[in-house]
């Protein structure tokens, strides 16, 4: 159509060249070659139908069509990298809101929040907690901390920051401690063995793992989520099982012992971020997860 406007590579060169007045700085300022931005000059003057620069010695100057239009780009061109830089710095400002379960903020996140806030104080982290009930995909949340097994939404993009590993736990208050901890795996199957309702096939996967009968398992008190059945293994009130990273610093301190160490599952912790939403505050605090669970678990 006659109303088009011209091609945008075209203007951007036309803008650059009127502005430092000298096709060869517009090229250097633009990181092309100046072949590149007087192919797209005589692109724009063709477009228009009208000369915008002629020669004046050995340098150019800009006609009455020209003058026209410069005034117009400059102002154009002003204001788009006003409304720029006003939206990166919207994004800068604006606070990362990262959803995660309550067991792992509260066991693994927090202990290393100050950390992360010290390595990474552009990124104003905001942590939302919720069991099963974050989804990255409704507005008010950046990026999703989640254990899952592939396949990967494909409306995400996801970091994969380390497989899982689950293994049992006991602590050394535990009235069975003393006759367990240097037993086989097989002897927890006479065990009452604390579990989750959120997530029952814990305990039946990690049997399987050890060439265990599933069926075999017996249960004992349930909890709603992973952090009570946690607590409620560090005070000793049996045998629970978990992902390693939520246990680690037990384990280190010895509140913990996982005499039968840990398998891995086909689930991963990701790190899930909606692809219309992703920036580059994603990558950062992926690569800064993955190096900080790569020293804990080495």
């Amino acid at each position: 159509m006659a109303h088009d406007l011209p091609p945008l590579n075209a203007l951007r060169a036309f803008e650059a060249t009127a502005r430092l007045n000298s096709v060869s700085q517009a090229a250097e300022a633009l990181h092309v070659t100046h072949g590149a931005v007087s192919r797209q000059l005589k692109v724009l003057e063709e477009h228009l139908g009208v000369a915008l620069f002629v020669k004046d010695g050995r340098g150019i100057k800009l006609t009455d069509a020209g003058i026209r239009l410069r005034d117009a780009s400059f102002d154009a061109f002003d204001r788009l990298r006003g409304i720029c830089a006003e939206l990166s710095r919207d994004i800068s400002e604006a606070p990362f809101v990262l959803g995660c379960s309550g067991s792992l903020l509260a066991r693994w996140f927090i202990p290393r929040l100050g950390r992360l806030n010290a390595d990474l104080p552009e990124l104003r982290l905001h942590l939302s907690a919720g069991e099963g009930d974050l989804d990255p995909r409704r507005p008010g949340l950046d990026a999703l901390l989640v254990y899952a097994e592939p396949p990967w939404p494909a409306d995400m993009q996801v970091h994969v920051l380390a497989e899982e590993r689950i293994g049992p736990v006991l602590s050394p208050h535990f009235a069975g401690f003393e006759r367990l901890r240097t037993a086989p795996a097989q002897a927890l199957l006479g065990e009452p063995l604390l579990h989750t309702t959120s997530r029952p096939q814990a305990w039946p996967t990690w049997a399987g793992k050890q060439g265990l009968d599933a069926g075999a398992l017996q249960y004992g008190q349930a909890f709603e989520h992973l952090y009570y059945l946690l607590e409620a293994a560090v005070a000793g009130l049996g045998v629970a099982i978990a992902p390693q990273p939520l246990v680690a610093d037990d384990l280190r301190a010895g509140r913990l012992s996982a005499p039968w160490g840990f398998s891995p599952t086909r689930a991963a912790l990701a790190l899930w971020v909606p692809r219309r939403a992703a920036d580059g505050r994603a990558e950062q605090l992926a690569q800064w997860l993955r190096r900080e669970l790569d020293s804990q678990l080495a």
